[in-house]
C-alpha cells in the first residue's frame, strides 16, 4: 500500500493568486496530482474505486512519447507513484529512475532481440535497464556481457549444470563463475549471442528476471538445508517460496535500490544473513517465554539494514517472524521501501539510509500496516540462538544427518568452473548422488546425497577434473571478486591476485586456523571485504611515474557471532608488496595468541593497529606506499 507523507509544504506563489480564484502555482499543481494519483493507485490495487475518474488516471507522463503511460491498474504504477511523490517534494529523480518511468524493462526485450540481430551493445540507459533481465554489458573491461543468473537457495539440478556447460561454450567463455551470493555468472558474451543464452536459459527453467538492475537479488538460504545434521530449520523451502513470489509479482520489481535477502538456518555453514537488508536467522523460543500468540518452537529473528560495504550489519528488529509468515513480510517490507526509498540519490537509495532517517521504530509501524497480522515483538534474551557455525563445512567431506550419506564441498579457485569440469560436476551428482547440486556464498559448491562407500570413486572423479576437496586454511577462506579482467570498476586484478596471493603464503606457513582473506576490486565490496579476517581492497596506487596495482589493508572483520567490521590498518600497498606484509602478519597471530584457540580476527582486534603495523613493516619493501590509518 502507498501511504503518502501529507506534510510537504506547498510552495507559496510569488504573487498571491487573486481572491476567489482557483488558480494553483505549477508546483502546487504538481503536487496535487501527485498526492491524487498515489491514492488512486492504493485504492485501485485494494479494489476499491478510485477517486478521481474511475481508472481514468495515468502514471506520469514519460520522455519516450512512443511508450504509452503506464495505466493506473498496473502494478508498475507503484513505482511511479514513488517516484511522482519525491518530485512533488522538490526532489529530481536520479537518471535512473527517469530510465524506469520511462519505460518497463519488458518493453525492453524486442529492442534486445533487435540489437542481437544486428550484433549491438546498449547504449546510455538501456544498459542498465537490461540488467533487468542478468545481461550486463561491461565495458570497458571487456567488449561483451557477463550474465548473472538466479537460484533460489543457492540450489540447482546437474541438469542444469550440464546445460550450463553447453550455454558457456556455445554462446559465453566457456567457464562459469561462483559469486558470494551462491550465484553463477557466464562471461565473454558477444552482443549477437545475448538472447541465444536467455532463451536457453529458460530451457533449462533458470529464470533470472531481476538478476540486475533494482530489484532484489537472488535469495539465498543455508547451502545444507535438508542435509545438515544441526539445523534448526530447512531454509531452501522458503527460499524457493520467496524466489517464486517475487517473479510473479511485477510490484515487486522497481525497487529504488538493489536489495538482499538472506535465510539462515542456524546450520554449520552461515548465509551470512547479516549483512543482507533483510536477514531471516533461525532461533528458538523457549517454553519459559513463550505466549498463546508465540508458542513454544523455532522461529526467524528479524533483522533489517545490512550493508557491509556501508559499514553495517543488518539491525535485529526484537521480531520474530513464523517461518509460515517470512515471505508475506519481506513482501511488506520492500512494499514500504518501493514506497519511501531515496529516488533521487543513488548513494542514499538502499534500505540502510531509509532507516537511519526513519528510525527502526517508524519503519515498522508502515511495515505492520501492510500485514493482516500483528508482528510477534520478542526481546533478543528470550531466544536461543544457535552457534554451529564451522568455517570449514563448505569444503571436504561431512556425514549428512540422513545415516549413511555424506555430501562433499568442491573446492573451486577463486569461484571458477571451466565447462568441461561443470559436466563432470554434472556427470558426479547424477552418478553418486542424486543431481542435486548447493553452490554456497564461499564461492565453492556442494554435491550432496553421496553413499559414504563411493567416497574414494568420487575423489578420484574431481582429481581427474583438477579439481580437490581439501584445501588449506588460507585457501578454503579465499574469496575474490571478479576483478579488472572483466569488471569496469575495479582497480586490480583480484582473482589472480588471490590465487598468487594464497601461493606466497602457503609456501612459506602452515595455518592451524581458518583464515579469510576477502579481496575485492572496489568500494561496492562485492566480495565484502569488511568481513574478512583480512580484507583487501583494491587501488591505484603510485610507484614513481605510474599508476600500479595495490590494495588497502582491513583486519579484524567477521559476521555472525563474529560479527565485526574490520579495521583499516594501512592503504595503498603495492601488490608486489602485499603477500610479504600478509605472511608477516599471519606470523605474528601464530606467534603471539593467547592460545591455539584465538582466532585471527581476535588476535588482530585486541591489538592496536601501532602494534599490529609494527609486525609487517619488515616485510614491505622501502618502495612501498603505505599510509598508516
Amino acid at each position: 500500500m502507498i501511504k503518502h507523507n501529507h506534510n510537504f509544504p506547498l510552495e507559496e506563489p510569488a504573487t498571491a493568486p487573486a481572491t476567489g480564484t482557483n488558480d494553483f502555482t505549477p508546483t502546487q499543481k504538481n503536487y496535487l496530482q501527485g498526492l491524487a494519483m498515489g491514492t488512486d493507485v492504493a485504492r485501485k490495487i485494494r479494489g476499491l474505486p478510485v477517486i478521481t475518474g474511475a481508472g481514468a488516471v495515468e502514471c506520469p507522463a514519460n520522455s519516450r512519447p512512443e511508450v504509452p503511460p503506464i495505466p493506473i491498474d498496473s502494478p508498475d504504477c507503484w513505482m511511479a507513484a514513488a517516484q511522482q511523490q519525491q518530485v512533488s517534494a522538490g526532489g529530481t529523480l536520479c537518471a535512473e529512475e527517469i530510465a524506469k518511468r520511462d519505460i518497463h524493462v519488458s518493453a525492453l526485450w524486442d529492442a534486445m532481440m533487435l540489437r542481437a540481430a544486428e550484433g549491438q551493445f546498449p547504449k546510455g540507459t538501456d544498459v542498465f535497464l537490461q540488467k533487468h533481465f542478468g545481461m550486463f554489458y561491461v565495458a570497458p573491461a571487456q567488449n561483451s556481457y557477463m550474465c548473472r543468473l538466479r537460484f533460489a537457495g543457492g540450489a540447482l539440478t546437474a541438469h542444469q549444470m550440464h546445460g550450463l556447460a553447453d550455454i558457456a561454450d556455445h554462446f559465453a567463455g566457456g567457464f562459469t563463475d561462483v559469486t558470494t551470493r551462491a550465484n553463477l555468472q557466464l562471461r565473454e558474451i558477444a552482443a549477437d549471442n545475448s538472447m541465444d543464452v536467455l532463451l536457453a536459459l529458460r530451457d533449462l527453467g533458470i529464470l533470472n528476471s531481476g538478476a540486475g538492475a533494482d530489484n532484489i537479488r537472488n535469495i539465498t538460504a543455508s547451502p545444507l538445508s535438508g542435509i545438515d545434521p544441526k539445523e534448526a530449520i530447512e531454509t531452501l523451502p522458503l527460499a524457493r517460496q520467496l524466489h517464486h513470489h517475487i517473479l510473479q509479482h511485477r510490484e515487486l520489481y522497481g525497487l529504488p535500490r538493489k536489495f538482499n535477502i538472506a535465510f539462515d538456518g542456524g546450520g554449520s555453514i552461515s548465509s551470512l544473513d547479516d549483512t543482507n537488508d533483510i536477514g531471516f536467522h533461525a532461533v528458538r523460543l523457549p517454553a519459559e517465554y513463550a505466549t498463546s500468540d508465540c508458542p513454544e518452537g523455532v522461529y526467524f529473528q528479524l533483522g533489517l539494514g545490512g550493508i557491509t560495504g556501508h559499514l553495517d550489519f543488518a539491525r535485529d528488529t526484537g521480531i520474530l517472524v513464523r517461518p509460515d509468515q517470512c515471505v508475506m513480510v519481506a513482501t511488506a517490507i520492500v512494499k514500504v521501501f518501493i514506497a519511501h526509498g531515496n529516488r533521487t540519490d543513488r548513494k542514499k537509495a538502499r534500505l540502510k539510509y531509509l532507516l537511519d532517517a526513519w528510525g527502526f521504530t517508524k519503519f515498522l509501524e508502515m511495515v505492520a500496516a501492510e500485514l493482516t497480522f500483528p508482528l510477534a515483538r520478542i526481546p533478543a534474551d528470550q531466544v536461543v540462538t544457535y552457534d554451529n557455525e564451522n568455517r570449514l563445512a563448505h569444503i571436504g567431506w561431512h556425514s549428512q544427518r540422513q545415516p549413511g550419506m555424506s555430501y562433499v564441498g568442491v573446492v573451486l579457485p577463486v569461484g571458477r568452473l571451466t565447462a568441461v569440469q561443470m559436466r563432470g560436476i554434472s556427470r558426479i551428482a547424477t552418478q553418486f548422488g542424486d543431481g542435486q547440486l548447493r553452490l554456497t556464498v564461499w564461492q565453492n559448491l556442494v554435491i550432496p546425497n553421496i553413499r559414504s562407500t563411493d567416497q574414494s570413486a568420487v575423489e578420484m572423479e574431481l582429481e581427474a577434473l583438477g579439481l580437490d576437496w581439501r584445501a588449506s586454511n588460507v585457501r578454503a577462506g579465499l574469496v575474490a571478486c571478479t576483478g579488472n579482467a572483466g569488471c569496469k570498476y575495479a582497480a586490480a586484478d583480484t582473482k589472480a591476485h588471490a590465487m598468487q596471493l594464497a601461493s606466497y603464503v602457503d609456501e612459506r606457513t602452515e595455518l592451524d586456523q581458518p583464515l579469510n582473506i576477502h579481496l575485492t576490486g572496489c568500494h561496492h565490496s562485492c566480495a565484502q571485504h569488511y568481513i574478512g579476517d583480512i580484507g583487501l581492497q583494491a587501488t591505484g596506487v603510485e610507484d614513481g611515474d605510474e599508476i600500479v596495482e595495490g590494495y588497502h589493508v582491513f583486519v579484524g572483520g567477521g559476521s555472525g557471532s563474529r560479527q565485526h567490521i574490520a579495521r583499516q590498518l594501512c592503504s595503498s600497498v603495492r601488490f608486489d608488496d602485499l603477500p610479504p606484509l600478509v605472511l608477516r602478519l599471519i606470523n605474528a597471530y601464530q606467534s603471539r595468541r593467547l592460545d591455539a584457540d584465538e582466532s585471527f580476527a581476535a588476535f588482530t582486534n585486541r591489538h592496536t593497529l601501532d602494534e599490529l603495523l609494527s609486525w609487517c613493516y619488515t616485510h614491505v619493501s622501502p618502495a612501498a606506499s603505505i599510509q598508516c590509518q
